[in-house]
């Protein structure tokens, strides 16, 4: 019976890990999230693991020789209890699946600011205060209500400027 496992990478090399898991016919799943960084001064769109240093295998341990993972390029092991490979609950390995869209695996960074979340504004000249998420206006801005001087000011700033405060 199939079930998920999760495949700890070296630094950074997820994506040739899962190139060569794949080449060797395993069924490999690689969650990623799309987000804005500022690079050299300037906001650049990068992708990066969701997980770093981690990806999924979907292996039937009965049935699949799992010893070529080991030597595959990129991978440094299966994540196991002892000699025994830790399988990821189907609960959760379902709602990440579903999260990130199935195989697609990739995950917007702004997907995750909606109406009536806080977040404090981190770039501009009203870095530092922290507002209420109103409604997206476009895909990159975002009507925050800021308090300010005693009285709730409705402010349209880009999504970069913003991180969610928990």
């Amino acid at each position: 019976m199939n079930r998920w496992y999760v495949v700890q990478t070296k630094s950074r090399q997820e994506q040739i890990a899962k190139e060569n898991l794949v080449r060797q016919d395993f069924h490999v799943y690689l969650p990623q999230i799309r987000m804005a960084k500022r690079r050299s001064g300037r906001w650049q769109t990068v992708t990066e693991s969701l997980f770093p240093g981690y990806l999924f295998i979907e292996l039937d341990l009965l049935t699949q020789n799992v010893a070529p993972i080991r030597s595959t390029r990129g991978v440094l092991s299966l994540v196991r209890c002892g000699a025994i490979p830790l399988p990821v609950p189907r609960a959760l390995m379902g709602q990440l699946l579903a999260a990130c869209g199935g195989d697609e695996a990739l995950i917007d960074a702004d997907s995750f600011i909606r109406p009536g979340d806080r977040v404090e504004l981190v770039e501009g000249p009203m870095a530092g205060f922290t507002a209420i998420v109103q409604e997206k206006t476009s895909e990159k801005r975002v009507l925050l209500l800021l308090d300010l001087l005693g009285r709730k000011n409705k402010v349209i700033v880009d999504i970069q400027q913003l991180v969610p405060v928990h």
